[in-house]
């Protein structure tokens, strides 16, 4: 196929009907840029030799040397079936786990995806989580099962074999897809259940029957699974040029067999057989052991290729194939010394893997126009918000979406899912474009023009008489001074907006508002005048700002095609939006356009490293290049910590070296120096254990060593602190106005869990609890007022026991940062507070009316600032209740004048019903005027500052104190890792899992291969360079895929000394040596600057001197 046309493709734009947007998911190395190359080929933009070799897609320089791709780019491909054209937006999407924000970006803009998976490893784990992707965005997915080649050359499959291990590939991609399905429509069944109930308040008389179906019964899901015979499935392999669907064979037999197509559509795969004797295609291969028809006309013909062209080399048969096939192949490619380029050759042509694929895009996957009204419902739906609570006017623009016109009357509407920089020089604007016949004309003449007056301005130095030649070279000095700056600017980097657009048309220089990601369409339609446009001079609404769309791009992989205009349904680049859009956004026409739903992110940023210039004067480019970088990479975070570091935040090594690559040659341009990654920890306390460190039971004299160890740490404490033997902590403040009594109690594992889980749903809670304090409502949904009942329940059937008696409601706050994994209970005596559930409890609040004491923030202050930074490393707490026991103040009436003003928490009310008016007023007129004296003598009544303040220090010492009373112990960020592996290198996959403190859950082989799967969880402090051992001591037959999993308690305490003989015995006086914990507790604190007790020399030998040994 020819090269198409700039002018063919924008036509093509305008027909929404004929647009396919399409984005290839997979694992890593299953083939997604090599079918892309075969596609992109067909477009004749590369050589149909070069598809599979160049990688287009891959156009960065990393991308090409490891192989992988890092980075989704988007072509435009044109297609022609019959008389009909398609537009084909193809997005090749990363598979490395390390980039899966990236897929998450590409999925966004598309309307279908092309699953590709390996005939050989069948599902892996990114491919999982690519179909769960595909199926959270609603996007209906097509299957290529590539890399066939591998069936017949590695593994030596005979056509039967490969038929069955199809199969099963087939099975395992469906039953993920069913289990994707299933919790759906049990997620569905649920919310009817909970409506029916809500419906029948009053209890039905007869008997209660309960109904056991899931309604999984009832719901049609045989559009989901991939099955040949509905012609969503091709079998291909990419590198070698050949894919076909089961209806391209029907096609070629259905004239040579005199059957109609449709039924060998439906037979062609499946349990049937051709008979010979009666000339019809019957059921049951199996149980007759007959071949089934796929193995016969199919497979067969392949095996028998291959087996010509690749293993004997048969000259004569490859004649005779090609002949029969009617095919004409090139004598050099008849000659090659490579077998493979002539079985590239014969494939193309007979079996061309683009027109597969691209035929079965064009019929199973749905154009924009048939956007499902569910998907829209969830992408307009916003954080917390329901479609339905959302204004009229907002609620109008879902029939604009499911229309997806381009008429003038349209509101536009645009989606960017990410910013990705160019340089200057790719832009269409800068491109160097052929010269016509009169400016090559005009330039021979200008350097002619030059020329001569070189040759004039050194004859005029020879010959001095000549004084007006002199000027010239001055002048073309001053030319290329000129010049450079430009230069300088052609390196600059440019940012593009990768979006689509859902409605409307998209002009170049149109004004449009462009709305972040917490803008609420409600406020903005009170504040905006009625059919106001981004033109009109508006009033400031927070998170909505007003932009002209610069440059309006075509995204042609490497190259950009400048456009003027885009229609609705297209994806397109949008050029100088960088002061407007930092990662991704909304853009629109219309103020009641909701912000989309943010996208789902796979991969957490876990690994962090600190970031600094080599010289320091480079500081203002360092920042400048973390700013765009933080841009540029929808997974990347960029932070600076309390210590003033700059700390990068990424998804794992992989991408980690790519963003430190990109910050030295791309944004900051600088050299620059990375510390080793910061490995995050938590801190928690457990509940006091009941064998030492051999296992065995602690009797009563170690009991009484640990009750003697607590008695001399007792000294210890600093006056005004009293820990007594349950661990509660008593604290008095310096100037001995206030005491608090504090206990630390660990949390159940479940309960932690929970809470970590549903950290927005804590955040919301607080905002509302905040509000009422001022006085004023916050609007929450009835779902989330459900979501937060349903939260409320299960902490309730989680706290269970004497000890957690009334508990959930006698939350005082969570923390660290107000929605942390940490709480704090109220258990003072005659306090009650407004609950934290005051969201789902108004009604009582309202007949309650509940006050709060003086000083109330000043505790919960003090909560937060001991949960933000632990005793033992400085590092968040986790899984820590601490109990306010005792909270008694002794104060004179002047400081809580003085500190209420600070105090937001502190209510006139409050203060009234403490103490008596009159009294007080005379009690502060004494006060006063002693203030007044001693103010003359030069002193001030309180040394130590607010009492607010005192109050929060005493609240942090004194949990801080409560933790350290309890067995403490550290808490490691965990990866799961799945590696596959054969059997020949299993014994090194466990050594390497073994030395680096890895758990082996389970292990399991892939059945119908050699491959086994081994599931492991690795500690993220000791994954620093395990990939590349892993495949180093490996020879490369075993890659891991690590995703952060969870926090798991390191069961080691670190403050451990042995105290009985056995212990001694084990492990010796120091007993340093297998003290993991000590390590990782020591390594953080001396990065973060704290004391270490370490002896830095232990066995020290007599230095001998110069002069003893001469």
């Amino acid at each position: 196929m020819g090269h198409t046309s700039l002018e063919k493709l924008i036509r093509l734009q305008r027909k929404t009907s004929s647009i396919r947007n399409i984005c290839i998911l997979a694992h890593v190395d299953h083939g997604k840029t090599t079918l892309a190359d075969c596609l992109v080929a067909s477009n004749g933009i590369i050589s149909t030799r070069l598809a599979g070799k160049l990688r287009y897609l891959d156009s960065r320089e990393d991308e090409q040397i490891r192989g992988i791709t890092m980075k989704s780019s988007a072509i435009s491909l044109h297609y022609a079936a019959g008389e009909s054209e398609y537009l084909i937006n193809l997005i090749d999407s990363p598979g490395h786990v390390d980039f899966s924000s990236e897929v998450s970006t590409a999925v966004r803009l598309c309307d279908g995806a092309i699953v590709v998976v390996d005939a050989v490893e069948g599902v892996c784990p990114q491919t999982q989580a690519v179909l769960r992707q595909a199926w959270l965005e609603n996007i209906r997915p097509v299957l290529v099962i590539n890399k066939i080649d591998r069936l017949i050359i590695e593994l030596k499959l005979s056509p039967q074999e490969a038929y069955t291990h199809l199969q099963k590939i087939l099975e395992q991609v469906n039953a993920v897809t069913g289990t994707l399905f299933t919790s759906k429509v049990l997620e569905e069944r649920a919310v009817k259940e909970v409506e029916v109930q809500e419906a029948l308040s009053e209890p039905s008389s007869g008997e209660l029957v309960y109904d056991w179906s899931a309604g999984l019964e009832e719901t049609d899901d045989s559009h989901l699974y991939f099955s040949p015979d509905q012609g969503n499935v091709v079998f291909a392999s990419a590198i070698d040029s050949w894919g076909f669907s089961i209806h391209q064979f029907a096609q070629i037999y259905c004239q040579k067999m005199g059957v109609r197509s449709e039924v060998l559509q439906k037979t062609l795969w499946g349990d049937f057989y051709l008979n010979a004797k009666a000339k019809k295609i019957m059921k049951g291969a199996q149980s007759k052991g007959k071949k089934p028809l796929f193995v016969q006309l199919v497979l067969d013909n392949i095996w028998s290729l291959y087996d010509a062209v690749v293993t004997r080399r048969d000259k004569e048969k490859v004649e005779k194939i090609v002949a029969s096939l009617g095919l004409t192949v090139m004598a050099r490619d008849l000659r090659h010394s490579d077998p493979k380029v002539l079985l590239s050759a014969i494939c193309s042509q007979w079996l061309p893997v683009s027109q597969a694929v691209l035929s079965m895009v064009c019929e199973k996957l749905p154009s924009p126009s048939e956007i499902g009204a569910e998907r829209v419902e969830r992408l307009m739906s916003v954080g917390t918000r329901r479609f339905d609570s959302l204004p009229e006017k907002t609620q109008e623009l879902k029939q604009v979406f499911l229309d997806c016109t381009s008429e003038e009357t349209a509101p536009v509407i645009v989606f960017v899912s990410k910013m990705f920089a160019v340089d200057s020089k790719a832009l269409p604007q800068n491109r160097q474009r052929p010269l016509t016949q009169e400016e090559i004309t005009q330039r021979r003449d200008l350097a002619r023009q030059r020329h001569a007056e070189k040759q004039a301005a050194s004859q005029s130095a020879e010959n001095p008489e000549s004084a007006n030649a002199g000027g010239t070279p001055a002048v073309t000095s001053a030319n290329t001074l000129t010049v450079k700056p430009t230069a300088e600017e052609e390196e600059k980097e440019h940012f593009i907006a990768f979006a689509r657009v859902y409605s409307g048309v998209v002009r170049r220089g149109q004004r449009v508002f462009v709305l972040g990601p917490k803008y609420d369409p409600a406020l903005s339609l009170r504040t905006l005048p009625d059919g106001c446009s981004a033109a009109d001079p508006l009033p400031s609404v927070p998170h909505l700002a007003c932009c002209t769309l610069e440059h309006l791009y075509m995204l042609m992989g490497r190259e950009l095609e400048e456009l003027e205009e885009v229609p609705a349904g297209n994806v397109l680049g949008i050029g100088g939006m960088e002061e407007f859009i930092l990662k991704s956004a909304t853009i629109s026409t219309s103020p009641a356009c909701p912000p989309f739903t943010p996208l789902n992110f796979e991969a957490t940023p876990i690994v962090r490293v600190a970031i600094e210039p080599k010289h320091p004067s480079e500081m203002p480019k360092l920042v400048r290049g973390m700013r765009l970088l933080n841009q540029a990479d929808p997974c990347a975070e960029v932070l600076i910590q309390e210590t003033g570091e700059h700390v990068l935040v990424t998804a794992g090594e992989v991408h980690l070296q790519r963003c430190l690559d990109d910050l030295r040659e791309r944004f900051a341009k600088i050299g620059i120096s990375a510390s080793k990654p910061i490995i995050p920890f938590r801190e928690t306390v457990i509940r006091p254990p009941k064998v030492d460190m051999v296992n065995e039971e602690m009797g009563r004299q170690q009991k009484v060593a640990v009750i003697h160890q607590a008695k001399d740490e007792q000294s210890k404490y600093p006056e005004g602190v009293h820990v007594d033997s349950t661990g509660l902590v008593t604290l008095t403040t310096p100037n001995k106005m206030a005491t608090v009594g504090i206990r630390a109690v660990p949390l159940p594992e479940e309960v932690t869990r929970l809470l970590e889980g549903n950290s927005e749903l804590i955040r919301t809670m607080e905002q509302f609890s905040l509000f009422a304090r001022e006085g004023k409502t916050l609007e929450i949904s009835q779902k989330t007022l459900e979501e937060i009942q349903g939260f409320k329940s299960k902490l309730e059937g989680l706290l269970q026991g004497h000890k957690w008696r009334n508990a959930v409601e006698r939350i005082w706050a969570f923390g660290p940062r107000r929605c942390g994994p940490n709480i704090l209970l109220n258990s003072v005596e005659g306090y009650r507070r407004p609950s934290v559930w005051q969201c789902v409890e108004r009604e009582k609040e309202k007949s309650e009316a509940v006050m709060l004491r003086d000083f109330d923030n000043s505790i919960v202050s003090g909560f937060q600032l001991a949960t933000l930074s632990g005793p033992m490393c400085e590092e968040p707490l986790m899984g820590v209740c601490f109990s306010v026991e005792s909270w008694e103040i002794k104060f004179s009436s002047q400081l809580t004048q003085q500190d209420s003003v600070e105090e937001d928490s502190v209510s006139q009310q409050a203060l009234e019903a403490d103490n008596n008016a009159s009294g007080r007023t005379a009690q502060s007129i004494i006060l006063d005027e002693n203030l007044k004296k001693s103010k003359r003598k030069g002193d001030t009544t309180d040394c130590y500052g607010p009492f607010s303040g005192q109050l929060i220090a005493a609240m942090k010492e004194a949990c801080r104190y409560a933790f350290q009373a309890k067995p403490q112990r550290l808490m490691a960020a965990m990866y799961t890792c799945e590696i596959m592996a054969t059997a020949d290198v299993l014994g090194r996959v466990y050594g390497v899992l073994s030395k680096r403190e890895g758990r082996v859950l389970n292990e399991e082989m892939k059945e119908g291969t050699d491959m086994f799967i081994i599931r492991a969880v690795l500690p993220v402090a000791e994954s620093f360079g395990f990939a590349d051992e892993m495949r180093k001591r490996t020879s490369g037959l075993a890659s891991p895929q690590l995703v952060f999993s969870h926090w798991e308690v390191i069961s080691s305490d670190p403050f451990w000394v042995p105290t009985t003989e056995e212990e001694y015995l084990h492990f010796g006086e120091k007993a340093d040596s297998a003290n993991q914990a000590l390590k990782y507790m020591n390594a953080v604190r001396k990065r973060k600057g704290l004391y270490v007790e370490e002896k830095i020399v232990e066995h020290a030998e007599k230095q001998r001197t110069l002069s003893k040994n001469k």
